[in-house]
């Protein structure tokens, strides 16, 4: 009897809907929706249009994450948003998207939210700060904050080697922890942080500063950057697709059941924002950190503290459901022979990409130290949105091409809301290409910069 073959190591399915829809909101609860409201707010000069930005930002990440679902059903494979625009567009635009994802969009963020969690940490460990260097030659060097950030990092890099339930274990304890305090402070708000003075000055003119429809559709468009920011990472869960038992069902469900909670928990948070300060103090809040300044009114002195607590369990399960799922991307890259070869390695014991894994946690390491990582995620503010509006696109190319394929779930309100988000985030990056281009031009050059190396890695490995 021929001996027969030893199949190499691959992920196994082993996420259900709790997890996938924690993932969802892990994901997506930083630190912006405790401080972005401040410059939100000092843009639009209206509680009104205040308001209107989150607004709009839930109905857009609802529509996208309703349209996503379609694609993530049809196609339950490791790398979501690399996949789809690689079956629709072809493989040039899946490395685009690959390529800005790992060297900024994703790596970025994890730096910047890692860097968060150390700043928050200084609040209870003083000797953590931007101030106090090890060493520092010139514009390089290391401080204890840079070390606080990457020992987060490879620490949540190590638990998901360790296994797919570690590090799902890990996002729902943190996601429940976070929703928590998010609805903590929306009850705290509405009970007893209310300020008669608050409300008079907030919602006795709710639309000031409005101006013609123009001004209106040109300030919200520029301001919607940090409550999108704040609400990205939503598709993180279309990442591991491969790894979801009954991805069919359960990611068009997570998606809608997180970006919908989401999106209701920061409309609440925000309006007790209203309830609680005029709009003059959210503006001028102490390091924007809005948030703060409310349960300060409540708990006096102990707020800092209470709500140092409350960004660093919310980021470190947002770092940790990043993590997780970044790395199926490269993954799933390498499979393709657009990334390293090694990137493709399963654990045998884990079944986990801890090669893609490892590299993922090396170069956010490395942007965390270059102390420019939020420079970078500025620049990729038109990228980001570019590419989601490519993949809804997408939608209607698959629809149209691929008939057949077997779609479990078709986007609600196809074809209209999906073409109503195309039109939307169109309008919102011309916009930024206008009146923020020191921003949108770089994060354009960084995409377009994928196509040399596209090519080349391609001839590479046709040579290899």
């Amino acid at each position: 009897m021929a001996q027969s073959e030893v199949k190499a190591p691959a992920l196994v399915k082993g996420l259900g809907l709790l997890d996938a829809t924690t993932l969802v909101m892990g994901s997506m609860i930083g630190s912006g929706v405790f401080i972005v409201a401040a410059d939100i707010s000092r843009q639009v000069q209206s509680p009104g249009l205040m308001m209107l930005t989150w607004v709009i930002t839930a109905v857009l990440t609802i529509i996208a994450a309703l349209s996503y679902g379609e694609l993530s059903a049809a196609m339950p494979q490791a790398g979501g948003q690399y996949i789809y625009l690689r079956e629709a567009f072809g493989p040039l635009y899946g490395f685009l998207y690959g390529w800005t994802f790992f060297t900024v969009i994703q790596t970025g963020t994890i730096a910047a939210v890692a860097v968060a969690f150390a700043k928050f940490l200084g609040v209870f460990v003083p000797a953590v700060s931007t101030t106090n260097w090890l060493f520092k030659i010139g514009p390089v060097g290391l401080n204890t904050q840079m070390i606080v950030a990457i020992s987060i990092i490879i620490f949540l890099t190590w638990v998901n080697t360790k296994g797919l339930r570690a590090g799902a274990i890990l996002q729902n304890v943190f996601t429940i922890a976070k929703v928590g305090a998010l609805l903590g402070l929306i009850a705290l708000g509405v009970m007893v942080g209310r300020r008669p003075e608050a409300i008079t000055a907030n919602f006795t003119d709710f639309w000031r500063s409005s101006g013609s429809p123009w001004d209106i559709i040109r300030i919200l468009g520029v301001a919607m950057v940090g409550a999108l920011f704040s609400s990205d990472s939503w598709h993180s869960v279309t990442l591991a697709a491969g790894e979801i038992r009954n991805p069919k069902r359960d990611l068009p469900l997570s998606l809608a059941l997180g970006v919908g909670v989401v999106s209701i928990l920061y409309m609440g948070c925000n309006l007790v924002y209203l309830m609680a300060l005029p709009l003059n103090a959210i503006m001028n809040a102490p390091e924007d950190r809005v948030a703060t300044a409310v349960i300060s009114q409540i708990l006096g002195p102990a707020a800092t503290q209470v709500m140092a607590v409350a960004v660093m369990v919310s980021t470190f399960g947002c770092i940790n459901g990043l993590v997780l799922c970044g790395a199926r991307v490269y993954y799933a890259m390498a499979e393709d022979g657009l990334f390293f070869k090694a990137v493709k390695r399963v654990d045998p014991v884990h079944h986990t990409p801890y090669v893609s894994l490892w590299v993922q946690c090396f170069w956010a390491c490395l942007l965390t130290l270059t102390g420019r990582y939020n420079d970078l995620l500025d620049y990729v503010i038109f990228a980001v949105l570019l590419f989601y509006v490519l993949t809804i696109v997408g939608l209607f190319v698959l629809r149209r091409t691929r008939p057949t394929m077997d779609r479990p779930y078709r986007a609600f309100g196809y074809p209209l809301l999906p073409a109503i988000y195309i039109v939307a985030g169109s309008v919102i990056e011309g916009l930024l290409l206008i009146y923020k281009p020191n921003y949108t031009w770089p994060g354009l050059i960084l995409v377009l910069l994928g196509i040399p190396v596209y090519f080349l890695w391609k001839r590479q490995s046709v040579e290899g």
